[in-house]
Formats: structure tokens, C-alpha cells, sequence
């Protein structure tokens, strides 16, 4: 009996839905408007300040005039301003990761009386709007002296973090099997020890979620730096960018330049960190 030709045979494929190609669709449409203010600050910022005006509006540029990213950093101080950012960001972000990862692990892997009550006041206080609390905030610290220093931010940042990152990190240890507390206790290991060594190294992806999280959010911050920061040498970017504007009035090219150059490192460490940013967020939600 002869063997059957195997060559010439075509493989079956499965046709393709139409509501998933309408998915497709929709989410390429989405990304694309997302993609346009990036791209609109991008040519903006290679353009002369009366072509960013003209109507109907250009898609790009007659003359690429990268020499816009010189003349906007002449008069931007932003070596200082990366570096004050930094020695409010990174000081912050640690902090975060560590007491809302120690909070977590209190609220989530624990029994302790009143451990409810205490997880109920955390969420009670994500319903508190920011702007409540803003002069009691900032009248505690004008009182303590730290206003124009970084205090306000490190304190924020090193005594929980924020409710929404202990919720996230409480979430996502509850969905780690207590089988390896006990066998940690049965070995001789203290909380501490199973903490550090053992949930810790298991909670990488909320940990990298939360740090992006963090990151962005000191990153963009314009409204605390604001208001607790009152001489120049200690502003950071997001505010630098104001005196940006002053220093340059109208002039929408640079500000567009400097602004694109400040949203690179955020779309950087979104792009590295993102299959950990979604498996922690996925994750989070498993149990309850």
C-alpha cells in the first residue's frame, strides 16, 4: 500500500471571526489616538512658533529644526532639575515599595485583632478626595519647618506610600499559598525572615506594578512640588518647565521640546517593565 502524500497538502486554518477582527480594529484605532498628542508634540516641537499656528494645521514640518532642542536647554537648567528630581523621586519610590509592601503583608497574611477595622479605614481613605486634605497637609508640615525641603514627599512615601499601593500589594499576597509561611515556621523562620526572603522575591511583579506606579506619579507631580518648594534651586522638572515658560513666553516649540524630552524616561520604563506592570495587575484580582 502506497504512503499517503503528505506534501501537497494544505493545513486547515481557522477562519477568522469578525467580532475579533473588529477588535483589532477598535484597539488599532485607540492606539493611534493615543499616539497623536505624542506625535503632535514631537512636530511641534521641530517647528518654527508661527508654523505651530498655522491654520489648516501642518501633519509635519517644512524644516526640521532640531536646533530647537539646543536653543530650549540654553536656558533651561535641567542637569539641576533631573537631579533634584531624582533626589526626590528615588528616596520616595524606595520607600513606597517597602512600607506598603510591609503594610500588605500586615493586612493580608496576618490575624491580628482589629485587622479589619484597620484594612476598612485604609480603603475608607482612597474615598477622601486630596484636595480635603491639602491645607491640613500643608499646615502640619509648615509647622514642623519643612516646607522648601523634600520631607513632605519622603514622609508621604516612607509611612505607607498611599492607600491604592498597600490595597495592591494586601491583594496580591493573599494569593500566595500560606503553606510557605508555615513551612518557613516549622524550619525556625520569624516573620521577618519570611517576609524578606520569601514574599518579597514572590511579589516581584506588584512590586514592579507599584514602582511604575510610584515613578510616575513623582515624576509628573506638579501640584506638590508646588506648593512645599519655594526656591528655585530645588524644583523639579515638572515645575522647571514653568519657569521654562516664562523664560520664553510664547514660544511653544521649545516648551514642546522640553516636554517631550520629559515624557521619554516614563514611556521607557513603561515599555521595559510592562509584562511584569500587567501580570501584577492581573494577579492583584485572583482573590479577594
Amino acid at each position: 500500500m502506497a504512503a499517503p502524500k503528505i506534501d501537497g497538502i494544505k493545513k486547515n486554518r481557522a477562519p477568522v471571526r469578525v467580532s475579533t477582527l473588529a477588535l483589532y480594529v477598535v484597539l488599532i484605532a485607540i492606539s493611534f489616538v493615543s499616539l497623536v498628542p505624542l506625535y503632535w508634540m514631537l512636530r511641534s516641537s521641530l517647528m518654527s512658533n508661527a508654523e505651530i499656528f498655522v491654520f489648516p494645521p501642518r501633519f509635519t514640518p517644512k524644516e526640521w529644526r532640531w536646533t530647537n532642542y539646543v536653543k530650549t536647554f540654553q536656558n533651561f537648567a535641567a542637569a539641576r532639575y533631573f537631579k533634584n528630581t531624582m533626589l526626590l523621586l528615588i528616596p520616595s519610590v524606595i520607600g513606597t515599595l517597602l512600607t506598603s509592601a510591609m503594610a500588605g503583608y500586615a493586612l493580608g497574611r496576618i490575624n491580628f485583632p482589629g485587622r479589619n477595622v484597620w484594612f476598612t479605614l485604609v480603603i475608607g481613605s482612597m474615598i477622601l478626595p486630596g484636595h480635603v486634605t491639602l491645607i491640613p497637609q500643608y499646615l502640619t508640615f509648615s509647622k514642623m519647618g519643612m516646607v522648601n525641603t523634600y520631607w513632605p514627599f519622603y514622609l508621604a512615601a516612607w509611612f505607607g506610600g498611599g492607600a491604592s499601593n498597600i490595597f495592591l500589594m494586601r491583594q496580591f499576597m493573599r494569593t500566595l499559598p500560606r503553606d510557605y509561611d508555615e513551612s518557613a515556621y516549622i524550619d525556625g523562620a520569624n516573620r521577618v525572615q519570611i517576609f524578606l526572603r520569601i514574599l518579597v522575591p514572590l511579589c516581584a511583579p506588584i512590586m514592579i506594578t507599584v514602582g511604575i506606579f510610584s515613578f510616575m506619579a513623582y515624576w509628573n507631580d506638579f501640584q506638590g512640588p508646588l506648593i512645599y518648594l519655594q526656591n528655585d534651586k530645588k524644583f523639579t522638572l515638572a515645575l522647571g518647565i514653568l519657569t521654562l515658560r516664562g523664560a520664553y513666553s510664547s514660544k511653544w516649540n521649545y516648551i514642546m521640546a522640553a516636554s517631550l524630552v520629559m515624557v521619554i524616561p516614563a514611556i521607557v520604563l513603561f515599555a521595559v517593565g510592562q509584562r511584569y506592570f500587567l501580570q501584577g495587575i492581573v494577579l492583584t484580582g485572583i482573590k479577594g
